[in-house]
């Protein structure tokens, strides 16, 4: 029988690994066949798509940032010499102490404010929904320098306060006078007003839930209480978390208005200081302005590793950290080093 040879091999696709029976060949492989084949193919490359536009705006805003930065530096207005003498004085830290306290406090006691408002609007009893509707309606239309203004003179409306029966006797009387001290009216004022803004924000965490969890919860007959606390809430605060974050600065800034009850925070502090020493008005003014930065760029960070935590179970994988990103990074860099070296 005459012998059959093989055909010749192609010449481009020689020396790469073959496919499997039954599997197209590889992409790569694939296009430079087809070129061999089709010389108009060949003559054709790929050209990346341009945007020549990125490129001139991204020079627009680094010669805007250049600009501003070195006006920061070399503008003698900013007195930065001034600056750094008064951004570690002792009255400056005295007054961010109060504005951490003021804070923090308020951040507390208008969180459980706000969880109590939002049950009570959620709740089927009619005059408990009306009464917290109200309340936030009434405190989120009022400005909060209005509601710490109106707590200040309160003593003027209300000289003692008593704990009694209604319309009859009363068993405790307080002297609103001494009770009503810088800190607590400012402590009071912000709970207040912090309050009604994060019952809106605990009631849409709730209502995000899936309301096959809720009855799930109620077939298996948990106290409502119980669901709320193990069931209900942990999955509301992905939802509660970036909100009430956002909340919480507003909060810290909000504190700069304490000083109108007279109570001396990071602000007021500035605002005695800059009144004394007119000269270094602007460098407290830039003391105060970095303090608050910092304070925010602290809240911040965590509440990206809370928001990180109560991702576990809704995402495949949690974001990475900055330091394992700074890691990858590394990792990568080193990776490109070795394979250009070994070429």
């Amino acid at each position: 029988m005459p012998e059959t040879s093989a055909p010749p091999e192609d010449p481009v696709t020689a020396g790469s690994p073959s496919a499997p029976p039954g599997e197209p060949p590889a992409p790569k492989a694939a296009a430079r066949a087809a070129s061999a084949h089709d010389p108009r193919l060949a003559a054709e490359r790929v050209l990346p798509l341009r945007h020549p536009w990125r490129w001139v705006l991204t020079a627009v805003v680094v010669v805007l940032v250049a600009q501003f930065v070195h006006g920061l530096v070399s503008n003698p207005f900013y007195q930065w010499s001034r600056f750094s003498y008064w951004f570690f004085r002792p009255v400056v830290l005295d007054g961010l102490l109060i504005t951490l306290e003021v804070a923090a406090l308020s951040a507390v006691f208008g969180l459980i404010g706000g969880v109590i408002l939002a049950l009570g609007r959620l709740s089927p009893n009619p005059v408990l929904r009306s009464v917290s509707w109200v309340y936030i309606w009434l405190l989120r239309s009022v400005p909060l320098i209005v509601v710490l203004l109106f707590l200040y003179n309160f003593s003027a409306l209300y000289q003692t306060l008593s704990l009694g029966v209604p319309f009859g006797p009363a068993f405790f009387e307080f002297d609103e006078s001494r009770l009503a001290t810088d800190m607590t009216v400012a402590v009071v004022g912000l709970s207040l007003n912090e309050a009604a803004y994060a019952a809106e924000v605990v009631r849409s965490g709730v209502l995000s839930v899936d309301q096959g969890q809720h009855e799930a919860a109620s077939a298996l007959g948990l106290p409502r209480g119980y669901q709320f606390r193990r069931i209900v809430f942990p999955q509301a605060l992905r939802v509660i978390v970036p909100s009430y974050v956002n909340q919480l600065i507003g909060l810290v800034k909000g504190t700069s208005l304490v000083f109108y009850v007279s109570l001396l925070d990071l602000f007021g502090t500035v605002q005695s200081l800059g009144s004394t020493y007119s000269g270094d008005i602007v460098p407290l003014l830039l003391v105060a302005t970095l303090w608050y930065v910092i304070l925010t760029s602290v809240i911040s960070v965590i509440q990206f590793y809370v928001e990180r935590h109560y991702s576990r179970g809704a995402l495949r994988t949690v974001p990475p950290t900055p330091l394992q990103k700074l890691r990858a990074g590394v990792r990568a860099a080193r990776s490109r080093i070795a394979i250009g070296s070994s070429i």
